[in-house]
């Protein structure tokens, strides 16, 4: 009855994982779960690299506003889930909707650009560090999280631009745990989403040059150290560059993954594991990859725990 009665209301029904309701419940807690853990960790990488005055490089400081991003991309999502499953209830009203690819698609992108940045502070350090401290002075740092947060904008204003104008008809059903614009594009009526793949080919534009920044940034990093005469260094750099690799590895992989093959119909368990991979478990992880070779966080997080004051 529901679904027959969707087709003639604004809003939309979000699948999720599972119709048993029992089941809708443990998603819920694993969800909230997982949520609370994210949210934490991000919170505690935020709240020592604002403290600690041995965390104010600007490696640290890209990091401070990566874990804003999570945290953020992470309460965009996650909250909508399990307040639909513990109620039984898919159902997401049509402004909750855009709004949720509004903040989104804006957070996701911003976490692009921020580990861009964090790929070319990489690549300063070891391949330039003499030059270090001029190239990444404070005041150019301020400017580029800066142009990060603007342009973070971007992509959401461009994206409800667009699906504002499109019709949806038929059963308003996503097969998907939340709003996503390739899901929304199979309930188009007609050609009126073309503005909408118009904004995802310029928006798969700008990711792929950053992923070609990324990758740039890295040969030349690899090709640097490989060339460094003690085994300590080597292994120094790769305890800093190898996690922040691992994390832009798995966003773009899985982001792309969703994204490209969002032409299927009936979606399959591995389209879930990926969707909730780049969504959920990225931004989760994010803070437990970041700590859990850097001494210098580790020794921040024990003073935080241990309410010591950060001193230098």
């Amino acid at each position: 009855m529901f679904v027959r009665n969707i087709t003639t209301m604004s809003g939309f029904l979000l699948t999720g994982f599972s119709d048993n309701h029992e089941l809708q419940i443990l998603h819920a807690l694993l969800f909230l779960v997982t949520y609370l853990l994210g949210s934490t960790g991000n919170f505690i990488i935020i709240t020592i690299t604002t403290l600690d005055r041995q965390l104010q490089s600007p490696m640290y400081y890209f990091l401070k506003h990566l874990s804003l991003l999570d945290l953020s991309s992470l309460s965009v999502t996650v909250p909508q889930y399990i307040e639909n499953s513990l109620a039984g209830s898919g159902y997401i009203s049509y402004s909750q909707c855009m709004l949720q690819v509004f903040f989104f698609t804006d957070f996701a992108w911003g976490e692009l650009a921020i580990l861009t940045l964090m790929s070319y502070d990489r690549y300063v350090a070891i391949c330039f560090p003499l030059h270090y401290e001029v190239i990444m002075c404070p005041r150019k740092c301020r400017l580029a999280v800066t142009g990060v947060w603007l342009s973070s904008g971007i992509p959401g204003t461009l994206y409800a631009a667009t699906l504002s104008s499109v019709r949806f008809c038929g059963p308003k059903i996503i097969h998907q745990f939340f709003c996503d614009v390739p899901q929304l594009l199979k309930l188009s009526c007609s050609n009126d989403y073309l503005g909408v793949m118009g904004v995802a080919g310029f928006l798969s534009a700008m990711a792929f040059s950053c992923f070609i920044g990324i990758s740039l940034s890295y040969v030349h990093i690899f090709s640097t150290v490989l060339r460094m005469p003690s085994a300590e260094g080597r292994s120094k750099v790769f305890s800093t560059c190898l996690p922040h690799l691992f994390v832009v590895s798995l966003f773009l992989s899985t982001g792309s993954y969703a994204y490209l093959n969002s032409t299927s119909e009936s979606p399959i368990a591995l389209d879930f594991l990926f969707s909730v991979s780049y969504t959920i478990l990225s931004p989760t992880l994010n803070p437990v990859i970041y700590s859990l070779r850097n001494e210098t966080i580790r020794s921040g997080i024990r003073k935080l725990l241990l309410s010591t004051k950060f001193s230098g």
